[in-house]
């Protein structure tokens, strides 16, 4: 059925996504895990459903939030390798590119993933490498 991933969030400088999330640019992103992006064709402006499970801090290591919530979002235009973050789920859990989330990701253009079983990812950031040596705060907009 789904893939479990724990992804870092890739993005701009804090300041920068500020700004973004008003245009409506894109401003953070993570990476879909390889074995996914090959076995589904994912393509640009494809789109990827899912569970948005858990946030981490890149500065404690620890959670920040426990959402459990579905998600609906769309790969980038230009690669279809990221998924883009949405500035109303950036806003909400003050996310930057020096954070963590765990995704359940349930499937990619309406395709269930692995069909009948639940599979962890190749993509799976290391719980005890989440405490990175340099953060910069979210700045709302």
């Amino acid at each position: 059925m789904p893939a479990k991933a724990r992804v870092g969030v890739c993005g701009f400088d804090p300041m920068l996504v500020k700004g973004y999330c008003k245009t409506g640019f894109r401003a953070l992103w993570w990476h879909i895990p390889d074995e996914l992006y090959e076995a589904f064709n994912v393509k640009p402006n494809d789109h990827i459903s899912g569970k948005l499970l858990k946030v981490f801090a890149g500065k404690t290591g620890q959670m920040t939030h426990e959402p459990n919530e579905s998600f609906h979002w769309k790969f980038s235009k230009e690669s279809g390798l990221a998924v883009l973050i949405p500035a109303e789920s950036i806003v909400k859990y003050e996310l930057t590119e020096f954070h963590f989330i765990e995704v359940l990701i349930e499937k990619i253009n309406d395709q269930p993933i692995y069909a009948g079983e639940e599979k962890e990812s190749t993509k799976m950031w290391p719980m005890d490498k989440m405490k990175l040596g340099f953060t910069v705060d979210f700045i709302a907009p």
